[in-house]
């Protein structure tokens, strides 16, 4: 190794070092641009990700909306399921102005006044927490179907966009492998997938989920 160089009474040096050259520079670039695309175009389909299987029963995530209730109305009537589960918590405000004061049977009452009978369909009521609301949620429909008798081989889990690869994380951690779980995804109404980073609310939605999953998956 050359020896390093000193002027002008030490008090300056020369020594060599590396440095990136033109290859280098280049790979770091391509290395950029290839998580930038990862991000753009593959980061909102993997979060908001579908996996239905052949199941007795449609579990239903009660906080998805009225859209979201169609929408798990629709596969309900379209698949022969035994029974729909709506799981939900406290809405945590509102709750003496409502006749309903969770998710879980406010989701029951809006798919009766839509044509589902009541006979089909179970609420399930699931506690506030402050952390770890999915997982709490699955322990509630686990127990219920535990004392049920009922013994499904196999779920599936129906909630709303990029919320459903975490979800059905979770819930196979609770169900597997006595239980098959299966995820479905509605459609997102509040930004559009394709372009999903042109909206505020598509881009806290995808980085936030993507962080809860990393939290969930991870920690």
């Amino acid at each position: 190794m050359p020896r390093k160089k000193i002027k002008l009474w030490g008090l300056i040096s020369y020594k060599p070092r590396w440095g990136l050259n033109i290859r280098g520079w280049l790979g770091i670039f391509l290395a950029i641009a290839f998580l930038f695309w990862l991000v753009i175009f593959k980061l909102e389909p993997f979060l908001a990700y579908s996996a239905p299987v052949k199941a007795e029963i449609l579990v239903v995530e009660g906080w998805i909306g009225d859209e979201g209730i169609i929408g798990a109305i629709d596969e309900f009537e379209r698949n022969p399921y035994q029974l729909i589960i709506t799981a939900g918590a406290p809405f945590g405000r509102g709750e003496y102005l409502s006749e309903y004061r969770d998710f879980a049977h406010l989701s029951w009452a809006t798919m009766v006044s839509l044509g589902l009978d009541p006979a089909q369909i179970q609420p399930i009521f699931t506690p506030q927490v402050i952390r770890d609301r999915t997982l709490t949620s699955a322990g509630a429909v686990k127990q219920w179907l535990d004392r049920s008798q009922l013994n499904p081989q196999a779920i599936n889990v129906y909630t709303v966009d990029v919320h459903s690869r975490r979800t059905w994380f979770l819930y196979k951690q609770v169900f597997e492998p006595e239980v098959s779980v299966g995820i479905i995804s509605h459609p997102p109404l509040d930004y559009d997938p394709e372009v999903w980073w042109a909206s505020s609310e598509g881009f806290r939605k995808i980085f936030s989920e993507a962080i809860a999953y990393i939290y969930a998956k991870f920690l």
